[in-house]
């Protein structure tokens, strides 16, 4: 006979306001001093990924009736990408200055106004640079396909099961500067709007990234567009934020990993295992049309349970502790903001338009693929996971190869950080023993 369970609900805790945090970082950004251009090798990158997705863009951009100005896409994306990587806080005064005195990446010395600078962002259409960040992403996957680097067997073992391994999650961006347009009489620091990605676990690389303008957006209105991101026969894990049971039931031929609300509602129906510290049901859960089972899957570790969801019934498919350890992994899409916000600079906005927003916003995941890919290529070189790589250290490791390279004692930059692992901090510490590493995944072949 079914039973019926519910457990009571917890109060949740306020989290604590970031606004003192951002405001911060706006302080530190206009303040410091220019960064260097990136070395000869960097660019040659960046030009080798970004040029031809520039070029592919030439129709869209008559399309839209612009004109061949001074100020042309290939100047713009130069611009911006200079503003991201670079990290200049004063936005057109300083670019002018630059543009005047030494070109910026693939533009040679060119005399450009400020205000024509700053009225050329404010108003440039945000969508070319969204189909040069669509552009790039597959060139990048590719790429990270032909690389033999270890993979962390829990998710070698996903990788030959599932035809991708995906994390979806939200992250709200931070408050706009009030120094601009209509934002000058605001009486608040009012947020830039809110991102969501898609993530490849396998890569660290982004399927999809989407923007809302709404801040306080919910996680729930993105659902429409994962459901068209994310291929037949993927694993998709989700957040919390995500629970929908009308949405889960849509998710036919994809398998999930979410973790469960306290208060769920559900009646279990069997029983698949129940010993000390594991426990894997098969539950059903909603009513009427959303009514469905999945697999509830508890487990204890360090004086906790943890609850997950999934709608793979099939134990022998996908095991209990296999759930747990793999719902960890979801963890990479916070690091992935983590790096675009904290490490590029997302954290601070020199335009209070929502176009010029959305310009930082695709430019600084394209600048995040690149760095993805140098950081993959340094893990390949070391043999070793992209995980135990610190891509912070890559990034800041990259003046020192500049100064190497300047002096004639370094010609790769992939040779250098490897080489230079040790003392530059790239490879991470390790930590205490993590939960996925207490789980028996060490097989890679099979549960």
């Amino acid at each position: 006979m079914a039973t019926k369970i519910q457990t009571p609900k917890k109060k949740k805790k306020k989290r604590k306001s970031t606004v003192r945090h951002t405001r911060a970082i706006q302080r530190d950004r206009r303040k410091r001093p220019l960064a260097a251009p990136p070395d000869e090798k960097i660019q040659q990158r960046m030009e080798e990924l970004l040029l031809p997705a520039i070029s592919a863009q030439k129709e869209l951009f008559k399309k839209l009736g612009l004109r061949n100005r001074d100020l042309t896409l290939s100047v713009v994306v130069a611009i911006v990408v200079s503003l991201v990587w670079r990290q200049i806080g004063s936005g057109g005064t300083e670019i002018a200055r630059l543009l005047r005195t030494e070109g910026l990446l693939w533009v040679p010395i060119l005399i450009v106004s400020q205000q024509a600078i700053s009225e050329r962002l404010r108003f440039f259409p945000s969508v070319l640079f969204l189909q040069i960040l669509l552009h790039i992403l597959p060139v990048l996957h590719k790429r990270g396909q032909t690389r033999q680097r270890p993979l962390p067997p829990i998710l070698a073992w996903a990788q030959e099961r599932y035809t991708a391994v995906l994390a979806a999650d939200g992250s709200t961006l931070d408050a706009l500067m009030r120094k601009v347009g209509l934002l000058r009489e605001s009486e608040t620091y009012p947020l830039a709007g809110k991102m969501m990605g898609l993530l490849d676990l396998c890569s660290w690389l982004p399927r999809a990234i989407w923007y809302e303008e709404a801040a306080k957006a919910s996680d729930q209105r993105f659902w429409p567009k994962i459901l068209k991101a994310v291929p037949k026969g993927a694993l998709l894990i989700l957040d919390l934020g995500f629970t929908n049971f009308k949405m889960y039931a849509r998710l036919v031929d994809v398998t999930f990993i979410t973790r469960a609300k306290g208060n769920l509602s559900f009646r279990v129906k069997k029983v698949y295992r129940a010993p000390s510290g594991v426990r894997d049901w098969l539950i059903e859960i909603g009513t009427g049309k959303d009514r469905q089972l999945v697999r509830l899957v508890q487990v204890w570790y360090q004086g906790k349970w943890y609850r997950y969801l999934t709608n793979e019934p099939d134990p022998k498919v996908l095991p209990a502790l296999y759930v747990a350890a793999l719902y960890r992994q979801r963890w990479s899409i916070e690091d992935a903001f983590n790096v675009v916000k904290r490490l590029l600079g997302l954290a601070y906005f020199w335009t209070g338009s929502v176009r010029g927003v959305l310009l930082q916003v695709w430019t600084t995941w394209m600048l995040y693929g690149v760095l993805v890919d140098l950081t993959d290529a340094v893990a390949e070189m070391l043999g070793k996971p992209f995980m135990d790589i610190s891509m912070e250290m890559v990034y800041r490791g990259l003046y020192y190869f500049a100064q190497a390279y300047r002096k004639g004692q370094a010609s790769d930059p992939v040779a250098y950080l490897a080489a230079n692992a040790k003392w530059l901090g790239i490879v991470k510490r390790r930590r205490k023993r993590s939960e996925s590493e207490l789980l028996p995944l060490t097989n890679p072949s099979g549960p």
